[in-house]
């Protein structure tokens, strides 16, 4: 049975999951707390990196600010789209003021954006607020090749 490594949200463990238990809900061995619960992590300039390199699962960063009007716009349909790929895709928010590091890194140059990964490599971007439906969508379709 093939196993994937999964860096834990949470407390940033790393867990060894049968890839045939992805979609059962996994809780970290550490903290016990899920691995993939549907709700957006956080992600900052220290623990991005772990995450993006150890998530088997597509990762999706909405890389946004609070002072910003469309990212407050987008982040229920941010929050709905994760709900709906639960166990399918992880997704994260990156507060581009407080993480100014994984900002440049990434070459934000707008908010709200969103950062496709996949295995640690960017595998699409999209800018500009837009609703649950459209979010999945894209992630789909990424994921589907």
């Amino acid at each position: 049975m093939e196993s994937v490594l999964v860096t834990c949200p949470h407390c940033h463990a790393v867990n060894r999951i049968p890839q045939v238990r992805l979609g059962d809900h996994p809780d970290c061995g550490r903290c016990h707390r899920p691995l993939f619960d549907g709700l957006p992590i956080e992600l900052d300039d220290h623990n991005i990196d772990a995450v993006l390199a150890r998530t088997p699962l597509p990762v999706i960063v909405d890389f946004w600010a609070a002072w910003c009007g469309p990212c407050r716009q987008m982040a229920p349909q941010f929050q709905a789209a994760a709900q709906q790929m639960k166990g399918s895709a992880l997704f994260a928010k990156v507060d581009s003021d407080a993480c100014p590091e994984a900002s440049a890194r990434h070459a934000i140059r707008s908010i709200p954006t969103m950062v496709a990964f996949q295995g640690g490599r960017e595998v699409g971007r999209l800018s500009g607020a837009m609703p649950a439906a459209q979010i999945v969508r894209w992630v789909e379709d990424l994921t589907r090749g």
